[in-house]
């Protein structure tokens, strides 16, 4: 409902019952996750009987009043709906004395449950206004009715059930829901949003995208039901939409506007229904080049020297969401050639790339990385990619396909280059194995880029840093230019459009190998790999703040000053 109707609306009962500035208020102050206030919670913050507040609906929005006899006397058409979906909207649908098709509610906006009915039916509806306490008693009594006349047992309940799918499969693939969930995508699309999260709440649905790292709030689809649009999406990506109990994980292939994407959809049952969120992979080759990554050009340098190696372990390291499988990606366009056979194991496969044998874990049949990668040695590959080295056993077949000639690229979680050794040690490889086979550790993480069209430029002064100890926390001084966040139509009033990588890219030369051992250390392993020439992740950070490429809270944000 628009914020202005409902407005009105309080005016109005303001005028028949008590203040409406008191009444609005008292509104405005519960809680809600979406934004979006309705009847309900009108009526909820009021003190008006059931009875009174239908009446002053019927009023003023001058749809028929129905009381609790006409109710209950007139002939239902109930058993053609979901009684979940009855229950929820909390909607009682009869036939007329014309013939005509009825819907009672409590709330007269609410197109969607308006809509779903005349799917339904299959023809239009007239709306009645009924009070909240007479459509639950005779939903109540009636749906009890039925299920007393209903037979027993699994037979009943699988009826039941049968019924609610059919109810939601005709409700998904209405033109509304169909239409709410493209232009879910285009506004994606739009924002370059890489996820999608739809959450169900008591208070309704919130739909928030994540944009260049950071979730954003966006309105949501109006007139659609939750259970329909996240229907829609389990239909989308080849799920099961009659099992609402456990997680389910899908894919699929679509078009927005004129460009393709690829979808994974991952769906999660909650307190008050199904959540979803959707990952969009832009079938854009564009970028997986080098150049695009954001690294330093003698980092750059090493790597492209180390995909020059014929075999050995490189490892990227970071937290989930800081660009390691694009960065892999990038590796193995590099490594693709006729001349290689490359082979990965990935959960999931995220970005499809000709010529590579990809393949996507399933524990369920027993397809693990560490079987995968067991099966790998037996096919003849050049270079072998794991998407993540979770245990021991899959750390040592790494270390040992490294050992017989291949080249391994794989990830792992630590917060820095350095500690990777160690953790490595940690999973039972053996430090002699690791001297051996370890090429190099490369460590990442995403900082959002300033908006070119807007971003600020300002000298720091003595008061700046005094005001803002984050510029001397990354060792700024007095008379230095920066770059600051300030917000236009093109980035959204955020202050930044896109994400590079910063990185430390830790190569394994002889003074590092030497403190590989059983008391192995990371601040001494990273001592040793700084000595040597490597550019730290805050340096790399720092680096890219003062070329006025991001700001100096989004490097705060993303690293650790050490």
């Amino acid at each position: 409902m628009t914020t202005n109707v409902l407005d009105e609306f309080v005016k109005y009962l303001g005028e028949r019952h008590f203040n409406a500035a008191d009444l609005l208020s008292k509104l405005n102050s519960v809680p809600r996750h979406n934004g979006e206030k309705t009847l309900r919670d009108l009526w909820e913050a009021s003190d008006i009987s059931a009875n009174d507040f239908a009446e002053d609906v019927a009023q003023f929005y001058r749809v028929p009043r129905v009381g609790l006899p006409q109710l209950i006397a007139a002939p239902t058409l109930a058993p053609q709906f979901s009684r979940r979906f009855l229950r929820e909207t909390l909607v009682f649908p009869y036939q007329g004395a014309d013939g005509s098709c009825r819907l009672v509610l409590a709330d007269p906006t609410d197109v969607a449950a308006v809509r779903a009915a005349e799917i339904v039916l299959g023809r239009p509806v007239e709306v009645e206004v009924g009070s909240y306490e007479d459509i639950a008693t005779v939903l109540a009594r009636r749906l009890g009715e039925d299920d007393e006349a209903a037979p027993d047992g699994d037979e009943a309940t699988s009826t039941r059930a049968d019924d609610d799918v059919e109810s939601l499969r005709d409700l998904a693939s209405g033109a509304p829901v169909v239409r709410a969930v493209n232009d879910l995508l285009e506004r994606a699309m739009e924002l370059r949003a890489t996820d999608i999260h739809i959450e169900p709440f008591r208070t309704g649905l919130v739909v928030r995208m994540r944009v260049d790292g950071l979730l954003r709030a966006i309105p949501t689809p109006a007139g659609v039901l939750p259970a329909a649009l996240i229907s829609r999406i389990k239909i989308l990506a080849g799920l099961n939409i009659a099992e609402r109990r456990l997680p389910q994980d899908g894919a699929a292939r679509v078009r927005v506007a004129r460009s393709e994407f690829d979808v994974r959809v991952a769906t999660m049952p909650t307190q008050h229904g199904e959540s979803a969120v959707i990952r969009l992979l832009p079938r854009d080759r564009g970028l997986l080049e080098i150049g695009k990554l954001g690294l330093l050009p003698h980092d750059e340098a090493l790597l492209r020297k180390l995909l020059l190696l014929p075999h050995g372990m490189i490892v990227v390291t970071g937290p989930t969401g800081s660009g390691k499988t694009t960065t892999l990606a990038t590796m193995m366009s590099i490594l693709n050639e006729s001349t290689r056979k490359i082979l990965t194991i990935e959960d999931p496969v995220e970005y499809e790339i000709h010529g590579v044998n990809q393949s996507q874990v399933k524990p369920s049949i027993g397809l693990t990385f560490s079987n995968a990668l067991r099966s790998f040695l037996r096919h003849d590959p050049d270079v072998i990619m794991v998407g993540e080295i979770r245990d021991a056993e899959t750390a040592n077949i790494a270390i040992h396909a490294a050992l017989t000639g291949h080249l391994v690229l794989t990830t792992l979680h630590t917060e820095t280059a350095a500690a990777a050794v160690p953790r490595l040690l940690d999973l039972g490889v053996e430090g002699f194995l690791l001297k051996s086979t370890l090429r190099a550790v490369i460590a990442q993480r995403l900082v959002r880029l300033l908006c070119e069209r807007c971003r600020v430029e300002k000298k720091l002064t003595a008061a700046d840093l005094a005001a803002d100890p984050r510029y001397g926390m990354l060792g700024f001084r007095p008379g230095e230019s920066v770059c600051e966040p300030a917000g236009c139509e093109r980035c959204g009033g955020t202050g930044y459009r896109g994400r590079s990588g910063v990185f430390e890219c830790l190569e394994m030369t002889e003074p590092v190998r030497k403190l590989i051992g059983a008391n192995t250390d990371t601040g001494m392993v990273e001592e040793a790999a700084v000595k040597a020439g490597m550019t730290t992740m805050i340096e790399d950070a720092v680096a890219k703040c003062r070329a006025g490429v991001t700001s100096a809270a989004e490097v705060l944000r993303v690293t650790t000053v050490r």
